[in-house]
């Protein structure tokens, strides 16, 4: 079972035309940015990843996801965040959700497509993936 964490996603940043940072609360230190809203979402799932993995590596203990609430009340950054314009998304972390190097099978021209529009592949595949899961979460509820 995936749990949810919560991020806060500045949105004042995108009506100037800088990139939106991401923090997680649950999770000092782990932050992430996007040019607009989706790629800041989609780059909160690959930090908050990244940032797990780095823990277990440690041997740190993972917290458990705290409810919005309980953030307004115990974060001490939360009073930086009240009075401004944010949006708080539940980021999915699964079981399991370390990064690791696996070997995919794909169409030549396909490929050439990705590298034509992509600067990391891993990154374009992943962030791909998770579009794909999410709209499909979002026809099958």
């Amino acid at each position: 079972m995936p749990k949810k964490y919560i991020a806060f996603i500045e949105l004042e940043k995108e009506l100037s035309g800088d990139a939106l940072g991401v923090v997680f609360p649950d999770f000092p230190g782990c932050i992430s940015c996007g040019d607009d809203f989706d790629e800041a979402f989609r780059m909160a799932h690959e930090a908050l990843s990244f940032h797990v993995e780095g823990m277990r590596e440690d041997g740190l203990d993972i917290p458990e996801p705290r409810t919005l609430e309980q953030i307004e009340a115990e974060w001490e950054d939360f009073t930086d965040w009240k009075g401004t314009h944010y949006a708080v998304a539940y980021i999915n972390l699964l079981p399991g959700s370390e990064t690791r190097k696996y070997t995919i099978s794909m169409d030549a021209s396909l490929m050439a497509q990705i590298d034509a529009v992509a600067k990391n592949r891993s990154a374009f595949l992943a962030s791909a993936a998770r579009h794909y899961i999410d709209v499909f979460d979002a026809v099958t509820q």
